[in-house]
């Protein structure tokens, strides 16, 4: 088992002063304590000033977790010559909430949402929900083949009340339950979003993945099910945005194949 920390970075253009653009190379662990936080010239942004930043860093880190996809190719390069892996992913909470402490943009552009695979459609869906104190209990010590829920994320430590509804979608994915779970494991879901076409009567839901990706999760024309989207809503809101997504291949209760616990910023 190693000790070596996981880190969180970006590097991203700050705004224009007296006519000089600088790049922000900021690092921190999942704490939120800096180890990095230097600027330089757009001029002279490259790898290797990168690596020299981060080559410093004592232990060097298992790995360097990016959100930004702009950010990914120059701390890339620097990450192979450490030696160090570098991962792609949205949920970097410690380092956006110093970004956003500091008036650091941290929002994405978005891809417009594509149709989900065919072959991937489950047989139905519901809204469902669990408490805050529950989350983790109620998936415990089951057999799930895939199951993403980091301590991280337990409500708890989020100052959330331990009887406050978290939201989740669960999908009954009949004979392509396993594979649903695959492909959605490996695309690494962020957030599962209620988008509304007409208030009250229709809308959808988009998964958003990976860093950028967006997809066509569910689309429904239903009164019934448009008022159960806004209840998702309010208690997405309430739960300052954690949420959770379940598999399972039907209606009895007995088999769940994948979960996940999710948080969107």
């Amino acid at each position: 088992m190693t000790n070596e920390p996981i880190l969180q970075a970006d590097l991203t253009k700050l705004p224009s002063r007296n006519s000089q653009i600088d790049w922000l190379l900021l690092v921190c662990d999942g704490e939120g304590n800096v180890v990095v936080d230097e600027t330089c010239p757009q001029s002279n942004v490259n790898s290797d000033w990168v690596f020299s930043q981060l080559k410093t860093l004592q232990p060097l880190p298992q790995a360097i977790q990016v959100f930004r996809p702009q950010a990914v190719g120059l701390l890339q390069r620097a990450a192979d010559e450490l030696g160090v892996s570098l991962e792609t992913t949205r949920r970097t909470l410690a380092l956006k909430s110093i970004l956003q402490q500091r008036g650091v943009n941290i929002d994405l552009e978005q891809a417009p949402p594509q149709p989900l695979p065919e072959n991937l459609w489950g047989d139905q869906w519901r809204f469902v929900s669990l408490s805050a104190g529950d989350v983790f209990e109620a998936f415990s010590g089951r057999p799930i083949p895939i199951q993403e829920m980091p301590a991280s994320l337990n409500p708890l430590n989020f100052g959330i009340a331990s009887n406050t509804p978290i939201p989740g979608i669960l999908i009954y994915g009949g004979r392509q339950s396993m594979q649903l779970a695959r492909w959605l494991w490996e695309v690494k879901p962020y957030g599962v979003t209620y988008i509304p076409t007409e208030t009250g009567k229709s809308g959808g839901l988009v998964l958003e993945s990976g860093l950028r990706d967006r997809w066509i999760l569910a689309t429904f024309e239903d009164e019934a099910v448009a008022k159960a989207a806004e209840t998702y809503q309010q208690r997405f809101l309430a739960s300052q945005g954690l949420h959770f997504l379940v598999i399972e291949p039907d209606e009895s209760g007995m088999t769940t194949t994948a979960v996940w616990l999710l948080k969107r910023d």
